[in-house]
């Protein structure tokens, strides 16, 4: 299995029901570099589930790290030895995710109450590999106010062996908001995640949330290690055509939206004769022409038929000749205004 080095400077975050492996796959054709997170996978999903089904990656993803859910330390060791038997990159604990539901089973974004505990969690994992095993959470929660809460959360999981932070910089409140308005609610507060790296200069620190644009993005690292961008590289995939340059100084030329859809075709295909539906992997190319001549059109045609029996290749054809016969009309336009 081949794999490639490492390096956080840029990150694409673990979305539920976004960062299968299909769509990391498709973020491949864009960027060789960046790392890649999966969707959080609970240790009960790998001890008692099929794990064949939670783990199961294509070797173009490296690197990849694999998030887990969970606050027993025996479980995510447990699943920590999976994770490396199936060749993750990294091991990710989720600290950060305010679901109810994940709540319910005290992972995600409430352990921030318990530093002890992560940091156990933490030691336990770091025992059983030599794979890195980093942390993402937010900089507080609920009724935590100021540096301080946090720097003591970063302090213990720090001494317990901790490679990375990423840091969410925003509070999460438990109660009174859903998920989705804990990502855009709470006020952002880069400052305190620019602390933590003068505190931890030797602790690889990597910063998260709002960040839209990747010269918005880049103008963080004058102050953490890297960062992590998540919605808006998936609603705006072609901005990762920028990333391999701007964060890893590679002079890599990234093919033309309708060509990086075309070179998902070896990979659909083979989806497709191991039964996988167009749907579920479509879905993640839709945004690729937001922005640009014809993009509603293929957006429309791929929702209207990719979800049907039996859909293939032939789909996504289609929808690609609608927007290249768009952006051939603008273009067409545009030179009869000039003239």
């Amino acid at each position: 299995m081949h794999k490639k080095t490492l390096n956080r400077r840029f990150c694409v975050a673990p979305m539920l029901d976004w960062s299968d492996r299909h769509c990391r796959v498709f973020w491949r054709q864009l960027t060789t570099e960046a790392v890649l997170y999966t969707e959080m996978v609970t240790t009960g999903a790998l001890l008692h589930g099929d794990v064949g089904r939670h783990l199961n990656f294509s070797d173009i993803e490296h690197p990849v790290a694999l998030q887990l859910g969970g606050s027993d330390p025996a479980a995510l060791a447990s699943s920590v030895k999976l994770a490396e038997q199936w060749g993750y990159d990294e091991i990710n604990l989720n600290c950060g995710c305010p679901s109810d539901r994940v709540q319910n089973g005290f992972f995600g974004a409430c352990l921030m109450s318990r530093p002890s505990l992560v940091a156990d969690c933490v030691k336990a994992m770091k025992d059983v590999t030599a794979l890195p095993v980093t942390v993402k959470h937010r900089i507080g929660i609920d009724d935590q106010e100021g540096y301080g809460p946090l720097q003591d959360f970063v302090s213990a999981i720090y001494d317990a062996g901790t490679d990375a932070i990423i840091v969410h910089a925003r509070k999460a409140w438990l109660q009174g908001l859903s998920p989705k308005e804990n990502r855009e609610i709470p006020p952002l507060n880069y400052d305190l995640v620019h602390k933590l790296k003068v505190d931890f200069p030797d602790l690889d620190v990597i910063i998260n949330g709002g960040l839209q644009t990747i010269p918005e993005a880049a103008s963080q690292l004058s102050y953490v290690d890297g960062i992590m961008m998540g919605r808006s590289a998936y609603q705006t995939p072609y901005l990762l055509a920028e990333v391999d340059q701007q964060f890893y100084g590679i002079n890599r030329q990234v093919a033309a939206r309708n060509q990086v859809v075309r070179d998902m075709f070896p990979y659909i295909e083979s989806e497709l004769a191991l039964g996988t539906r167009l749907n579920h992997i479509t879905r993640h190319l839709l945004g690729i022409f937001n922005g640009q001549p014809g993009g509603r059109l293929f957006r429309r045609y791929i929702s209207e038929h990719a979800h049907r029996p039996n859909a293939g290749i032939e789909v996504l054809e289609h929808a690609l000749t609608l927007a290249e016969q768009a952006l051939l009309m603008m273009q067409e336009k545009r030179t009869l205004i000039n003239e």
